[in-house]
């Protein structure tokens, strides 16, 4: 089957969406599939431009089998409203001349977040004459408002109709965690169209190492240390301050050290807010390359799952599935009944504190720290979860399964609009 996936990020970029459709686009290679990927040029999460793809306007790659065809997109490292747009925008435009002019796939998978890349997917499946499938992370405008990112009310119209016309558009919609489908459910998409597939982590890459020679801590002084780690994303939805001044409040063990993991903008202002803090407990490390991932999570005791009070109930961080394969405790600061909440819950492989309470995070910490037992019971847990729930060859099963039957379900329609043309 020729498949081609429309994702906004996509390899080298390290965290998010990206290692996910690489992952999803290498897996379909593997077991004969031709993957083409239609992509921007990698920016995230600096937001900038990769050195290497700079002033360039087209770019084709080849990695693992899969053709990735890059185009240029505006992008700012502190966007404005204007800037935003015109980062949608020029993905829109940009994107859809090697997206027309490749192979004709038999199934188009789409990705959201971007949502504006629905137009180009679905008027690429319409003259192409193939399905396309959206595959919804995240569901906007709905959680950019939730959250005051979006507060222009024209451009909350637009983005509404988009979001309408994604779902009319698209063939079937796949879904990461059962919030989404009640969200769309009561939105009028109809039960049939919706398809949930929790995102994966490959397991056998992702797994439980031990603590000890760890090449991680040695390089940063952390043997001997219970390590609390938190890796990915600082933006506004995460709320790190948070773990800064739980930190703060652990001063006093020597023992216990906060390590934080991200992209440089955030580190910046992290280091501010633990110097008024005075939360010298803290380390502030860049994004490791991908190779070194399985050891530096093997590093920590405990992993964090940090979201605001605000955050939308439906969102699903995919870290938490990354932390449960690493074979580590959880602590998870979130919204009690969100679904971040109820995938560890479900786990068995955490713990669950309220958000932007900073000293029951402390506190919970505090507790594994004193209960190694538990650390490890709970690490367990995870691991089986997991393994049994959100292992890789799940998903691409799944994600086989669903191309089969709409690419199926698009030659019986060809069939009959031929048969009554005939007739």
């Amino acid at each position: 089957m020729r498949i081609l996936i429309y994702s906004y990020n996509y390899y080298p970029e390290p965290i998010g969406i990206a290692p996910l459709m690489t992952e999803l686009a290498e897996g379909l290679v593997k077991r004969g599939h031709e993957v083409r990927i239609v992509t921007a040029m990698p920016n995230y999460p600096e937001r900038q431009i990769y050195e290497g793809y700079r002033g360039k306007l087209y770019l084709t790659e080849y990695k693992n089998g899969v053709q990735i065809q890059r185009s240029y997109v505006w992008i700012r490292p502190q966007p404005n409203l204007l800037d935003r747009v015109l980062l949608d925008a020029s993905f829109v435009v940009t994107s859809f001349f090697p997206a027309i002019i490749g192979w004709r796939p038999d199934v188009i998978l789409s990705t959201s977040p971007s949502l504006p890349v629905c137009v180009p997917a679905a008027l690429l499946g319409w003259l192409r004459n193939c399905p396309v499938v959206l595959n919804l992370q995240d569901i906007l405008p709905e959680a950019a408002v939730h959250v005051g990112l979006l507060k222009n009310k024209l451009l909350i119209k637009v983005f509404a109709a988009l979001e309408k016309f994604a779902y009319h558009s698209a063939s079937k919609i796949s879904v990461i965690a059962d919030g989404f489908v009640d969200n769309l459910l009561s939105k009028g998409v109809d039960a049939s169209k919706i398809e949930q597939i929790p995102n994966w982590v490959d397991v056998n890459f992702i797994r439980p190492l031990p603590k000890e020679n760890n090449p991680f801590r040695a390089a940063h002084n952390l043997n001997d240390k219970f390590v609390v780690l938190y890796s990915g994303n600082i933006a506004l939805t995460q709320g790190l301050e948070t773990v800064v001044k739980a930190a703060s409040l652990l001063r006093h063990i020597p023992e216990i050290a906060f390590v934080i993991v991200g992209e440089a903008k955030g580190l910046r202002r992290l280091q501010r807010y633990c110097l008024e803090c005075g939360a010298d407990n803290v380390l502030l490390l860049p994004f490791q390359p991908r190779e070194e991932l399985p050891q530096m999570l093997a590093a920590a005791d405990v992993g964090l799952v940090v979201q605001k009070k605000n955050v939308i109930s439906f969102n699903m961080p995919s870290k938490i599935q990354v932390l449960l394969a690493s074979g580590r405790a959880l602590v998870a600061s979130v919204p009690e009944n969100g679904t971040a909440a109820r995938a560890v819950r479900q786990s068995g492989g955490g713990v669950i504190v309220p958000p932007e309470d900073d000293q029951a995070l402390a506190m919970a910490v505090l507790e594994l720290y004193k209960h190694p037992e538990k650390v490890k019971t709970l690490g367990y847990n995870s691991r089986q979860y997991a393994v049994e729930q959100y292992a890789f060859e799940h998903a691409l099963n799944h994600y086989e399964k669903l191309f089969d039957s709409v690419t199926t379900d698009s030659q019986v329609i060809e069939s009959k609009v031929v048969s009554k043309q005939e007739v």
